[in-house]
């Protein structure tokens, strides 16, 4: 796994030495190119002037920030190293706080944190360890391609993981969302009979199917035109709308009929063990 930013974690007067690494695994990721429908080439991209749709090279644009319609001011690189901030290879740690207090719609971009060097991985351990011992995740700032970022760091299994956090500022607030006044009271019969599924449905994280079913459908699409053969299409058919009471009731029925045979299976294989061991 190859690095891509090596710097220092600081807080107060500890500092330690470490590597950021992608925690996304880019080759998951199916990408398509544009073609010429006529040619199969792929398309080239070019940089126009919207107005006299000349093309433009590297060396004829200026950034420019539209402060009214129609109206821009010139940034040139002078002005952005004048507000360039000092360091760019350092997190600094500002708080340590409890995760709760962390709201998941400002978590963003996930990645790894290893040491860099041995002298580092005891102190990177120390670290990891305090966050699971107590509870805490570091909040705090980091400079990324000239651009200062919010993160946060967490204790992962043996080591530590770092997300870039949106600023609360950006997060839309839910009553924007049309009709969200009008969420009420629930039937107590029917919030009752939703207890008893949610409870029936329960199971470990680990255990929920994460599968991308549309990405394994799409590769398999891929190959199968590679492959030259006929690609078939299947439509799925709407979901029928039922009453919610019946609704319920139907799937607690079929959460425990679901759930029978497992026990089953579990109970034939411990007598099995229980015959080989006797």
């Amino acid at each position: 796994m190859r690095a891509i930013w090596k710097g220092h974690i600081r807080f107060s007067l500890v500092t330690i030495p470490i590597r950021i690494y992608n925690a996304i695994d880019p080759g998951q990721t199916i990408r398509f190119n544009q073609l010429s429908k006529e040619t199969k080439n792929q398309v080239k991209y070019e940089k126009k002037d919207k107005v006299t749709n000349k093309t433009l090279k590297n060396e004829d644009i200026v950034k420019g920030y539209q402060y009214e319609p129609g109206q821009f001011v010139i940034i040139e690189a002078e002005d952005l190293e004048k507000i360039k901030l000092k360091s760019t290879k350092v997190i600094e740690i500002e708080g340590f706080v409890n995760e709760s207090e962390v709201h998941p719609t400002l978590f963003d971009s996930p990645y790894f944190i290893g040491p860099d060097g041995d002298l580092a991985a005891k102190t990177y351990a120390l670290l990891m360890h305090t966050l699971k011992e107590t509870g805490r995740v570091g909040v705090g700032r980091v400079v990324l391609r000239e651009k200062e970022n919010t993160v946060l760091l967490t204790p992962h299994e043996k080591g530590l993981m770092l997300y870039k956090l949106r600023n609360p500022k950006e997060i839309r607030s839910i009553s924007e969302v049309p009709k969200i006044d009008e969420v009420g009271e629930v039937d107590e019969d029917q919030l009752n009979l939703a207890r008893t599924l949610v409870s029936s449905m329960s199971k470990p994280f680990g255990e929920v199917d994460m599968t991308d079913h549309y990405h394994e459908a799409l590769r398999e699409m891929i190959m199968a035109k590679i492959e030259g053969k006929e690609v078939i299409s299947i439509v799925e058919e709407e979901p029928e709308v039922v009453d919610i009471m019946t609704a319920l009731k139907d799937s607690i029925e079929k959460a425990k009929a679901e759930k029978k045979p497992m026990k089953k299976a579990t109970r034939q294989k411990a007598a099995e063990a229980k015959k080989k061991a006797g």
